[in-house]
This record gives C-alpha cells, sequence and structure tokens, in this order.
C-alpha cells in the first residue's frame, strides 16, 4: 500500500516538475539521446562481432566432426 501511495505521489511531482521545467527537460533530452544512441550502437557492433566468431567457430566445430567421421569410414574402406 505504501508502495503505491509512493508511487502515486512521485507520479504527480514528476509531471509537475515536466510541466514547471519543460525547456530544461527538452534539454535534458537534447543531451541525453545522442549519448544513448551512441551507447546503443557500441553495444550492437559487440553483438555483430561476438555472433561473427560464433560463427566462424561453429564452421570450423562442423568441419572438424565431419573429418571425424569420414576417417573411420576411410580406414574401414582399407
Amino acid at each position: 500500500m505504501g508502495a503505491l501511495i509512493g508511487g502515486i505521489i512521485a507520479v504527480i511531482v514528476g509531471l509537475i516538475g515536466i510541466v514547471k521545467w519543460w525547456t530544461l527537460f527538452v534539454k535534458g533530452l537534447q543531451a541525453a539521446v545522442p549519448f544513448f544512441i551512441l551507447l546503443v550502437g557500441i553495444i550492437a557492433i559487440a553483438a555483430g562481432i561476438s555472433d561473427i566468431k560464433d560463427r566462424i567457430e561453429e564452421k570450423k566445430e562442423k568441419e572438424k566432426a565431419k573429418q571425424e567421421t569420414e576417417k573411420p569410414q576411410q580406414a574401414e574402406q582399407k
């Protein structure tokens, strides 16, 4: 119950603050949005590089498994 009342009070105070200091709020967004876009871009690049490395490693493992299955078959044929 206390969390609900605290949440309602926080929303009301937040809305009053946004209305009263709208220009500062917009300036804050102008400063924060490019930073967060940069941060998300860096995270996306890191995820892409990790995905490429995983695909390369997966191909190597498949080739190794394929070679291991071919060796016993070749030995049996001789």
